[in-house]
């Protein structure tokens, strides 16, 4: 290999053409953001290994068209302008090759080298479609390769003609080294839609065979009922209020048993080695850090949990089924499907989910979307919740709690696009294209939970140690106080918020967690541990139920659900709008939201005197 030069790969596909899968099964769990020079947005990337030759795999965003002028379309663009590659990989759908040809002949206007990959072989042998390799590969000028990511079938002989392009390319290297940046992309491609259509066609009657009627039947039998115009809402609804009290029944008792498990483990392993150390630097080290993480760390199983079920909803293709229900009552609140596929992401984070308005064009589409989107309960948050209900409410009821929740989480969403639809107005239409029903594998689920427990374990722990330790801090200082009382600093912290928090039954511990928790929801579990000075959540659920009652609980969890979301979210939503203005705007309304909706609760339940009831 010429210098020993770690080859360039770009992964280049339409949507839904399991680009990713596809990507996650050539690099493992290996993959990692990345910056690149002239892209300002960043991309996800790693290395692997081909056949000996190192290389980096770039996987750039789905697009339909190289020539289009989305942000997505244009991130591509300006990639392919100034990255040096030697490879470009293009992922197609299999069985639609008809709509998606376009983008292989695009690629080879530009003149970069390139191998087509076709993936969801499984699906088109299904639906009735056939393609010869072997001519496509001639008639294109590059490598094609049937395959099916999901399955992992034709991966070994993908592997071995991307290895076979790269060192062709590189035996023709010259000194300037791999294929240089298409210089002018516009002028690459000349080429009129009629002229592109006409080539697509005389691929598909030369190379593909189609059936004389589509075979997809279970796709239009479950469409007859889950898309039905009266009970297609309905039953969405039923099935994530299912999976909701699924997760419940099932992650709370592998969190009790975890969080008991690491109690032992500090008291066991942890207390006898630190006993030498001063008073304060027990306590820092055993009740600060070891117990605020554990306390966390204890909730991983039902993370782990929640997404296994939204992969499922999400890959099996429903996801999208929810947007096209819900587009109609979302343009009447000046959005579209895709803001409500993308509250739906923000149950996992918010941050993602507001980078992914970058597929809407309309600027005041992307802002309302980002408005409402934090509202969506993300996985931090989730924590909190799972514990409050497990402690305040009896195991039949907590399920519908959290459900609740998730409702309520709606209803801001609903409420904030209602009153400022018309101040952020859009007219772009909706494009949505509905997949074949797929059911991924028992590999592909947990693969795909694995990496998004250990992604929000990873990104969250740096707030977690931060957080845990400063309230620790603040519970034990000053100096010779007792911990956690009205004379420590949170103590004096609690107090002061006392006349804004208190009228909605938050009372002066619970306020610190909330304060911690605008850097980071993860904080507030943790810091709830500390300020009670429990660590195991049986025991730290005992302590809370004996300070407050569920009235109490019930209004610190909307306030939770509708407060201002964590600085990572504040800090994308300042990138993504590019408007300082608008996130101070987004940052103070959740603030006012939450405040009016928790001060609601609590004054209407306490005058009812619903306080007194016991419900767990």
């Amino acid at each position: 290999m010429a210098g020993g030069r770690v080859s360039t790969i770009a992964v280049l596909g339409m949507p839904n053409t399991g680009k990713s899968t596809l990507f996650n099964q050539l690099t493992g769990s290996h993959a990692h953001i990345g910056n690149w020079p002239g892209i300002t947005v960043d991309l996800m990337q790693a290395d692997v290994d081909l056949q000996g030759t190192p290389a980096q795999l770039v996987d750039l965003p789905g697009i339909y068209d190289l020539r289009g002028h989305s942000d997505d379309e244009a991130v591509v663009r300006r990639f392919l302008e100034s990255t040096r590659l030697d490879l470009v990989v293009v992922v197609l759908n299999a069985s639609q090759l008809d709509r998606q040809l376009r983008l292989a002949l695009q690629v080879r206007q530009l003149g970069l080298p390139a191998v087509l990959l076709l993936n969801m072989a499984d699906e088109a042998k299904r639906f009735g479609v056939t393609i010869d390799t072997t001519s496509l590969a001639e008639e294109l000028a590059m490598p094609v390769v049937l395959l099916s990511a999901k399955y992992r079938r034709g991966l070994g002989e993908a592997r071995h003609q991307m290895a076979k392009a790269i060192a062709k390319g590189l035996s023709q290297e010259g000194p300037g080294g791999s294929q240089a940046p298409v210089a002018h992309l516009d002028a690459c491609l000349a080429e009129g839609d009629g002229a592109l259509q006409r080539q697509i066609a005389q691929l598909m009657e030369r190379s593909v065979t189609l059936p004389p009627q589509w075979r997809d039947r279970l796709t239009r039998r479950l469409d007859g009922v889950l898309l039905h115009p009266l009970l297609g809402l309905p039953l969405f609804f039923l099935v994530m209020a299912l999976m909701f009290q699924a997760i419940y029944a099932i992650g709370v008792p592998l969190q009790e048993a975890l969080g008991t498990l690491l109690d032992s483990f500090g008291q066991g392993v942890i207390a006898p080695l630190i006993r030498g150390l001063p008073a304060f630097a027990q306590g820092f080290l055993l009740e600060g850090v070891y117990q605020g993480i554990g306390t966390v760390s204890a909730f991983l199983p039902v993370i782990f949990l929640f997404f296994l079920a939204m992969g499922v909803v999400e890959d099996s293709g429903y996801l999208s089924r929810a947007a096209y229900l819900m587009d109609a009552f979302m343009e009447r609140l000046g959005l579209d499907g895709r803001s409500f596929v993308l509250s739906l992401m923000g149950f996992g984070c918010n941050v993602p989910a507001i980078m992914g308005t970058r597929v809407m064009r309309d600027r005041g589409l992307r802002l309302l979307s980002m408005l409402i989107i934090p509202f969506s309960l993300c996985s931090a948050r989730l924590n909190v919740f799972l514990f409050m209900a497990s402690v305040f409410f009896a195991p039949r009821v907590g399920g519908l709690v959290i459900f609740g929740l998730y409702v309520m989480s709606f209803a801001a969403a609903i409420v904030t696009a209602l009153l400022f639809k018309g101040r952020f107005s859009s007219n772009e239409p909706l494009v949505l294209e509905l997949p074949p029903y797929r059911f991924p594998t028992l590999r592909q689920m947990f693969s795909r939970a694995w990496l998004e427990v250990r992604h929000f374990w990873f990104w969250s722990r740096r707030f977690i140690i931060f957080g845990v330790v400063a309230v620790w801090l603040l519970n034990n200082l000053p100096f010779g106080v007792e911990p956690a009382s009205a004379q420590s600093f949170s103590g004096w912290i609690g107090r002061a918020l006392m006349p804004v928090l208190g009228p909605l039954g938050i009372n002066p511990k619970l306020a610190v967690a909330l304060l911690f928790g605008f850097i980071a929801k993860e904080i507030v579990l943790g810091g709830l541990a500390v300020i009670y000075g429990q660590a195991n959540p049986l025991a730290l659920g005992h302590a809370l139920a004996l300070d407050v009652n569920w009235v109490q609980a019930v209004s610190f969890m909307l306030f939770t659900l509708l407060y201002t979301p964590c600085l990572s979210t504040v800090a994308v939503i300042r990138s993504e709008s590019k408007s300082a203005k608008f996130t101070w705007f987004s940052v103070l309304w959740s603030l006012a939201l939450a405040w009016g909706t928790s001060f609601g609760f609590y004054q209407l339940a306490t005058a009812l005197g619903w306080g007194s009831l016991v419900l767990h």
